[in-house]
């Protein structure tokens, strides 16, 4: 790495003329934090070892190792394209500059959609670990209500409370909120580390390198499944690219995301071979979302069986306000392009946070919440959301590798390191993740011969992502042909420092 003086910062870009700016003031640590806290890798843990396990047995090791491949692609695409365009809608102003304005505004939308969906159900994951605490305190109901904490709807709701209260955390502050990430970390990765040391020493599960074999998954639908799942336990590093116009120099967001994403395999790996070490298959595939309080009860006694259970529940507040940042960003880029409404472009002027947009995004998240009851149980209700994020977060990002492949293809002239790591690098990674949303598509419409709100359905498993998509494309048409959007028009969209929005618009 060059000892080189770094250039001065570039001035923060504001939402319009003359109005507040986003505030410079996060450095690569802000960055780590973010990302971290954004993958959420003691929920991922937590909730996904169990589902994963569902689908590929004990092979999880062996996919979570091989979905880091393409996923280290897109992170050395979004690194480069960042070091060339410091944007704060990153994949959806990268993509529309590139590939054109459609594929650009349906990059940012599936993220946008997918972080919202994500905040949704998340919370539920919060309710549910609230009423486990509530229920180990003696507290099995209240007004005659159950507080089951596998139902669905009374998760749902504890949770929206929690969800409030981080959100008014998010708009007063983005280091304030990172601190606390931070802080959140330090505690969730220690227990999360010591717990999975203990389970690999004392279990009584065989090792086998069995588990780091990919072809032991004979179906092809359920590698791809497993794959998408895989894929989504790393999702979120990207988030510390949505605050480079609140950072002090752009190369610390690269390097905050490419930080978080190599700490995270490595918690990831341990983690699947612990679990499998103290946890037989069946043991996985019962506990389900549940399988880290498991572990915690498994190993320890009351009081420290308890802290998984408090690790898990730091891990989901942290990933739901983390979530927050980002999306309230990307619809701020997509506001000041006029592809969405100019309510996303108000910048709080003490906070110098997009409050508004993080208030309306809290909003949709709530509703979004309220429909996903319509699926009683926690643990199904979670499957169904994983697995369309995990379609949506391969589409958007094999789009923006895609993206980087096309923009920077003059280094195919540059010799054999710049075409790879410019070109050929980004390029097959892309191809693999969108052919295994493709794959996995075409599986799930002929899976099954009827509609159902479940997720062994696979029209209803295919129905989710395409209504995302299809949705996105209706907005594209509005911003295009109703919004006259110049994203559309002049196939660049507007620079931040030179648009001038109404700071007082409230159209969404």
């Amino acid at each position: 790495m060059s000892s080189a003086p770094l250039p001065p910062s570039p001035p923060a870009p504001s939402a319009g003329t003359g109005g507040p700016a986003l505030r410079r003031s996060l450095g690569v640590v802000d960055g780590v934090a973010i990302a971290a806290s954004s993958t959420a890798a003691t929920t991922s843990i937590g909730i996904g070892m169990g589902t994963i396990a569902t689908i590929v047995g004990l092979q999880a090791p062996a996919l979570l190792l091989l979905a880091f491949l393409p996923v280290l692609g897109i992170a050395t695409a979004y690194a480069r394209l960042n070091r060339s365009e410091p944007n704060c809608g990153n994949g959806y102003t990268w993509v529309g500059k590139t590939l054109g304005p459609w594929p650009g505004f349906l990059t940012g939308w599936v993220t946008l959609v997918g972080s919202v969906v994500f905040c949704a159900y998340t919370s539920a994951v919060m309710g549910s670990v609230v009423l486990i605490f509530a229920n180990r305190a003696g507290l099995h109901s209240l007004a005659g209500l159950a507080l089951d904490p596998t139902s669905t709807g009374i998760s749902t709701a504890v949770g929206l409370l929690l969800l409030v209260a981080f959100t008014a955390l998010a708009v007063t502050g983005t280091r304030t909120t990172t601190r606390f990430q931070f802080v959140l970390l330090v505690f969730e990765y220690a227990v999360l580390l010591g717990f999975c040391g203990w389970a690999l020493v004392s279990g009584d599960q065989s090792f086998s390198l069995s588990w780091f074999n990919p072809f032991a998954i004979g179906d092809g639908t359920a590698f791809a499944q497993g794959m998408v799942l895989a894929v989504f336990f790393f999702w979120g590093w990207d988030a510390a690219f949505s605050v480079n116009e609140e950072t002090e120099r752009p190369d610390d967001a690269a390097r905050g995301g490419l930080i978080a994403l190599f700490a995270m395999l490595g918690l990831f790996l341990f983690a699947a071979v612990a679990f499998q070490r103290e946890m037989s298959l069946t043991e996985l595939i019962r506990n389900g979302p549940q399988a880290l309080p498991y572990l915690g009860q498994k190993l320890a006694a009351e009081p420290w069986a308890t802290l998984p259970l408090v690790a898990l529940m730091f891990s989901a507040a942290a990933s739901v306000q983390s979530t927050l940042i980002p999306t309230a960003r990307g619809l701020l880029a997509m506001g000041r392009d006029r592809t969405m409404g100019p309510v996303w472009t108000r910048v709080h002027p003490r906070y110098g946070t997009p409050a508004a947009g993080t208030v309306v995004v809290l909003a949709i998240a709530t509703v979004i919440a309220l429909l996903a009851v319509a699926i009683p149980k926690l643990s199904d209700m979670l499957l169904a959301a994983v697995n369309a994020i995990g379609l949506l977060v391969a589409l958007y990002y094999g789009l923006t590798a895609l993206a980087c492949a096309v923009r920077f293809r003059s280094a195919l002239r540059e010799g054999l390191r710049s075409a790879l790591l410019a070109v050929w690098v980004p390029a097959v990674s892309s191809l693999v993740l969108l052919g295994l949303g493709c794959y996995l598509g075409y599986s799930y419409l002929t899976m099954s011969d009827h509609f159902a709100l479940s997720p062994d359905n696979g029209w209803f498993m295919f129905s989710l992502p395409a209504v995302i998509v299809l949705a996105g494309l209706g907005m594209a048409a509005v911003a295009k042909y109703v919004r006259r959007s110049p994203y559309f028009t002049t196939g660049r969209g507007t620079d931040a420092e030179t648009l001038t929005l109404p700071m007082d618009g409230a159209a969404v």
